[in-house]
């Protein structure tokens, strides 16, 4: 069945570069388990915006699945984070069995989300509460309603930061005119991102809602850029006015490499780059329709062995090569900037362009081969026709017991973890045996995190029964 399509993206102008386009799909579709209704747009897009960036378009209405001053150099690595936690990298305190339930040794509960920040510090995201397991303790600390959650907004992803901190993703409806007039204009505050800290004498605070965008102004004279004194949330750091990245549904965090320490968040119109207190938002696979751009909800957000960021949406995916300097993620054109190894592409194996194909992981295992999960079609082996080609090549990977998956995770040993919503987690092996992975408790997988900076190296696994770590892989 194709979906039905709606929203607007105006036609880019070119300036000294050609920066993302903010082009909004909007897609009516029922709500998931968990999620608040749906609720049915009022109006059709407004007028196309005059420059490369924002739409005028009305609410998608689909939550997520689960529930300053920038610096003088965007190309500094990321910062120090704040004191809370151990300092530098330190090897893990943590137990070192292959398998240990963190919800039965350590009370953790049954969160929603797990993270883990640069000190090995555990965080834990569950409704209004935020907790945090640090080691050498017996059980979580928690707070309630600090920041976005205090305000009434509802939670839905957390990653881990630099030593003693986490990033927590909120859901705000879609803006039916998402073209704001003023910078001060209180909408740009709604959902986004929170920066929260552990501090000295072990309290969960509010460090930071996420207001500073980064760009290089030089590069887009005349621009409708940002006057950092005015930032308010994260909006399009092309054009102050469009206020679309309101959702996140996704977040990963770089653990290794050149950009070490770095966040991407997948949200409801494209992935938007973090560092330390600063943002750059945003870059999207999108598709034409009828010289609309559509651009699906992004809950697919990978990391590539060799740093690239992998990208995949509920219609398309997408591969970038970051640059090091966070003021040029938004940045397409010259092509140079951010190179990409896949444009916008789908699988025509899976469905036609218009229908989606619900991507929830996208990984890359060490032997160089790309793996898309989806929501409703299973396990998809990805082949590269060519950079540039519209679409690319899928194989389905049989003997797994559902196509209902949830989550990826890729592993230094080669394997890909793959989490489903009722049949537990099964992994498959660098001889690409598929297997069911013993001692998880729970038969839905909410989450995989895996931190590669343990020793021996740590899988997080979420799932409805609680959180268990995997060691070794």
């Amino acid at each position: 069945m194709i979906r039905k399509l709606l929203g607007v993206c105006g036609a880019g102008v070119l300036v000294a570069a050609v920066w993302a386009c903010s082009g909004k799909d909007e897609t009516a579709r029922p709500a998931l388990e968990g999620e608040p209704p749906v609720e049915e747009p009022t109006s059709d897009a407004g007028p196309p915006p005059t420059e490369d960036g924002g739409t005028s378009s009305p609410d998608a209405g689909t939550p997520p699945d689960d529930g300053g001053t920038p610096p003088p150099d965007a190309g500094t690595p990321p910062d120090a984070g704040t004191d809370g936690g151990t300092g530098g990298q330190q090897p893990d305190p943590w137990p070192k069995e292959a398998a240990v339930n963190y919800t039965q040794r350590f009370g953790v509960g049954h969160p929603q989300g797990v993270a883990v920040d640069d000190a090995f510090n555990v965080w834990l995201l569950a409704g209004n509460r935020i907790g945090v397991l640090r080691p050498g303790d017996t059980q979580p600390l928690w707070a309630s309603d600090i920041g976005q959650a205090g305000r009434g907004f509802s939670s839905t992803v957390i990653c881990g930061g630099s030593a003693g901190r986490a990033y927590v993703g909120y859901y705000a409806q879609e803006l039916v005119q998402p073209m704001r007039s003023s910078y001060q204009d209180a909408s740009y505050l709604e959902g986004d991102l929170d920066a929260v800290k552990l501090t000295p004498d072990g309290n969960l605070v509010l460090e930071e809602h996420i207001t500073h965008s980064f760009r290089r102004e030089a590069d887009n004279p005349g621009g409708l850029g940002w006057n950092s004194s005015n930032n308010m949330g994260i909006r399009n750091s092309n054009d102050w006015r469009f206020d679309e990245d309101r959702s996140v549904l996704s977040c990963v965090k770089v653990m290794r490499g050149r950009d070490k320490g770095e966040v991407y968040i997948g949200t409801n119109h494209g992935v938007t780059r973090i560092r330390g207190l600063d943002y750059n938002s945003h870059r999207h696979p999108v598709w034409w329709d009828n010289g609309s751009q559509r651009a699906g909800y992004t809950y697919a957000v990978g990391i590539a062995q060799d740093g690239d960021v992998l990208i995949a949406n509920d219609w398309t995916f997408g591969i970038v090569t970051p640059n090091a300097d966070l003021g040029l993620w938004d940045a397409m054109v010259p092509e140079e900037l951010n190179p990409m190894k896949v444009q916008s592409s789908y699988l025509p194996e899976v469905n036609s362009l218009p229908e989606f194909d619900f991507w929830r992981g996208f990984q890359q295992t060490k032997d160089g081969r790309y793996y898309l999960a989806s929501k409703e079609y299973g396990l998809w082996q990805l082949s590269i026709i060519s950079s540039g080609n519209p679409f690319q090549k899928g194989i389905k990977v049989p003997g797994l017991p559902t196509n209902g998956l949830t989550s990826l995770a890729a592993t230094d040993d080669g394997s890909l973890f793959i989490g489903t919503d009722g049949s537990g987690l099964w992994r498959m092996d660098a001889n690409k045996q598929l297997t069911r992975v013993p001692n998880i408790q729970g038969r839905s997988v909410r989450q995989l995190v895996y931190d590669p900076n343990g020793t021996p190296a740590m899988l997080y696994v979420l799932t409805d029964a609680g959180l268990t770590v995997l060691r070794g892989y």
